[in-house]
């Protein structure tokens, strides 16, 4: 296996901001892109790096897990642990100066002529109000890919939207999709999938532009509008509207691949739950051997799966009814042994400690720093066979590259590095302006 990863030698001088943008440049740095993260000291964004500058133990407490979930009281900094954006920090290098004065602009220029990648996922011309378009862009590294991730794209009706990942699954169609078959969209809590798919959509869009930059030498503008990214979590909705003039509503727990009974059943105790679903014929006659062959799965009607599908409520009742007095993993790994697709519905917590995932290497334990302590982190989700792709380095905290990027990237003397410390452009952390307006 090779030390040299995929994407060694590529920079990336990125602008991405929440989820979305920020997720496309980990997988990159995830596989040796050196990315460096642009950071303004004098502008509070409360979604890219903590909801809050003032969460304490308290609020933390509560607010939601996902945005303030900390173990402990999250310290003076917490923009460096919070745990809705911490995870897509890992593998970066994070560098601090004001892009809206000319001295800062400056600096960012100098960064954009040495980087292969310039990434964005911001409002709409932000980077044209900054003196930064394409056209710019490319007099500065005439070769360059530039990553738009708008919400609803640059041009068409829809132009000026602006939201994050729940916005984009409704508009996609997620909210009328997904839910209880007998609940309205309304009902729906939000969601953040099309961050995801957004963040993966722009990281494969950019391989394909660096391959096509080897082969041709030319550089490429690419936008990639988040939602038609989420388009691709349900086709089957989208190619029957398109094509048939049906409008599909959700279906539940239900297989919209026909798969019959397919669903998340009751277990014993308190809130448990397993997901199973018969996948073919062979399944269902394994699923009815579990069962221990009553009477009433044994009718020829049930042999087929048009037959299932006829009388799927009172099927769905009968395995509830059944499954409800087991244990849940018991029964899990009773129908996996089986044949029968199963699988346990976990909370946050079991699947932090589930045995599988720790068995396939999910987690890799990082040092303590002074912002957060030592802890399990989430390594990249797939392998490589040629190269060690992983996590290399701890979420990056704000500020803490400013030396390498000034003196080593960038190449600056210490006189100039003296002037831009005194005008604010490198510090160490956000100026009271920013942390009074957050």
């Amino acid at each position: 296996m090779s030390d040299r990863l995929p994407l060694s030698g590529i920079r990336i001088c990125d602008f991405t901001a929440v989820w979305a943008g920020q997720t496309a440049t980990m997988y990159l740095a995830d596989m040796g892109a050196e990315c460096i993260k642009v950071e303004n000291p004098y502008i509070w964004n409360p979604m890219t790096r903590a909801a809050s500058p003032r969460i304490n133990g308290m609020i933390a407490q509560m607010l939601p897990p996902w945005i303030a979930g900390h173990p402990t009281d999250p310290g003076p900094r917490p923009w460096n642990n919070s745990p809705a954006f911490i995870q897509v920090l890992r593998n970066k290098k994070s560098f601090t100066v004001d892009s809206r004065r000319p001295e800062g602009l400056a600096i960012v220029r100098q960064l954009v002529r040495i980087s292969d990648i310039v990434a964005e996922n911001l409002a709409l011309g932000t980077l044209d109000k900054l003196g930064l378009t394409d056209d710019t862009i490319r007099d500065l590294r005439p070769d360059a890919i530039i990553l738009h991730m708008p919400a609803f794209g640059r041009t068409g009706a829809y132009t000026e939207g602006r939201g994050y990942g729940a916005h984009i699954d409704s508009v996609a169609g997620s909210s009328v999709l997904r839910g209880y078959r007998d609940s309205s969209p309304g009902d729906n809590t939000s969601i953040f999938a099309g961050d995801f798919w957004g963040g993966m959509h722009g990281a494969v869009a950019v391989m394909a532009a660096l391959r096509h930059r080897r082969r041709t030498g030319r550089g490429q503008v690419i936008e990639m509008a988040q939602v038609e990214s989420s388009m691709h979590m349900f086709p089957q909705a989208a190619l029957d509207a398109a094509w048939n003039g049906r409008a599909q509503g959700s279906v539940g727990n239900r297989s919209v691949e026909g798969f019959v009974p397919n669903g998340v059943f009751p277990a014993a105790g308190t809130n448990r739950w397993i997901a199973i679903s018969c996948r073919s014929d062979a399944e269902w006659h394994a699923l009815v051997g579990a069962l221990g062959s009553p009477s009433w799965a044994t009718t020829p009607d049930l042999a087929t799966r048009t037959g299932r599908a006829t009388g799927e409520d009172e099927l769905e009742a009968r395995i509830a009814e059944w499954s409800a007095n087991k244990d849940r993993d018991d029964l899990f790994h009773a129908l996996q042994a089986a044949g029968v697709t199963a699988g346990p519905v976990l909370n946050a917590k079991e699947a932090a400690e589930d045995s599988h995932l720790a068995a396939t290497g999910t987690w890799k334990r990082l040092p303590a720093t002074e912002d957060y302590p030592e802890v399990d982190w989430l390594r990249p989700a797939y392998r490589f066979s040629k190269s060690e792709v992983d996590l290399r380095e701890p979420p990056c905290l704000f500020a803490e590259h400013n030396d390498y990027v000034y003196r080593e990237v960038l190449g600056l003397s210490e006189e100039e590095i003296a002037q831009l410390r005194e005008a604010g452009h490198i510090a160490e952390t956000f100026a009271p302006e920013a942390l009074a307006g957050g």
